[in-house]
């Protein structure tokens, strides 16, 4: 029995409640919008498709999906709109945010991020003999401008472009690696629940040094974990077995941000590369997705995806 009701009618949605369980990362809260709604209804059947052979594969009738795409997309709210359907006709599911598995706290890791490309920045300069007392000065004006990683202003000091380059290559090097998050642990928890762990010891974190703990959560009764995480289709995490990528271009990402308010200065040149840089390494994954949603919430094939990335 693969626990997907056999029916000859077609799934229909359920109403949404006023609020249904969401992932478990400390402090978020999810507001879901009708554009949420459509796309978990264009991704619900496609996995009752995709998961009977999923589950015949596992000896414990178990499946990880994962929702991945840019920050703001609607992971969390997607996600959790999945999870809610599955309990509804009948198979336990839970929503796990991977956001509690970074190695630092979201302040101290916003901190290390800059650190790594003003650092790298400057090291650049050096290595590329372009480095003078009166540019490091100026450098650290900008710096304290938060606009040292702003290439526009590479046209007038064109030696900037050398600090940004090297400062951008370090940074790529650091986002989304083993480096900045702890994929081993999260690899773990994945084999566990696919070996039939009936209880999990999962990771909380908040946004201070001491909000960090575990917490068991019963999986007796899951059969579907669904991560949310922008880095969900990742080649560093294992056990996935369906991932779904939201697509958004990095300009519709910092515009989710900028409604969402998530942190200061979100339109800065500094969170504008971040961005950029995470949603390159989101298209160098994306051929690895089993399905695709683009932002209207229509299912894309990974050609249309290419196009619709190349017109953006």
């Amino acid at each position: 029995m693969n626990g997907i009701p056999s029916s000859a009618a077609p799934w229909k949605a359920p109403a949404i409640p006023e609020t249904i369980p969401q992932g478990d990362m400390p402090g978020d809260r999810i507001h879901i919008g009708q554009n949420h709604i459509q796309k978990a209804n264009v991704i619900f059947p496609e996995l009752l498709a995709l998961l009977p052979k999923v589950f015949a594969a596992n000896p414990y009738g178990r499946a990880v999906l994962a929702v991945c795409g840019g920050s703001g997309v609607g992971k969390s709210e997607t996600a959790s709109l999945l999870s809610y359907y599955f309990t509804q006709i009948g198979i336990g599911s839970y929503t796990l945010s991977g956001d509690n598995y970074p190695h630092r706290i979201p302040k101290l890791n916003d901190a290390e991020r800059l650190r790594i490309f003003r650092a790298d920045g400057l090291k650049g300069l050096v290595s590329n003999g372009l480095y003078t007392l009166e540019r490091g000065e100026r450098v650290r004006v900008l710096q304290k401008e938060d606009r040292d990683a702003d290439p526009a202003l590479a046209q007038a000091d064109p030696w900037l472009a050398a600090y940004q380059r090297e400062g951008r290559a370090s940074l790529a090097g650091y986002l989304g690696t083993p480096a900045e998050l702890d994929f081993s642990e999260l690899n773990a928890i994945l084999s566990q629940f696919k070996n039939g762990a009936p209880s999990i010891l999962l990771k909380r974190m908040g946004r201070e040094e001491t909000a960090l703990w575990y917490e068991p959560v019963d999986f007796s009764a899951v059969r579907v974990l669904v991560v949310e995480w922008t880095h969900g289709n990742s080649d560093y995490l294992r056990g996935v077995d369906v991932p779904i990528l939201l697509n958004s271009t990095p300009s519709e990402t910092l515009a989710y941000r900028k409604a969402r308010n998530r942190d200061g200065a979100t339109d800065s040149p500094f969170t504008t590369l971040v961005l950029a840089l995470e949603q390159q390494k989101l298209e160098a994954q994306a051929s690895k997705a089993k399905l695709i949603v683009t932002k209207t919430g229509e299912l894309c094939s990974y050609r249309d995806y290419r196009r619709l990335m190349a017109e953006a």
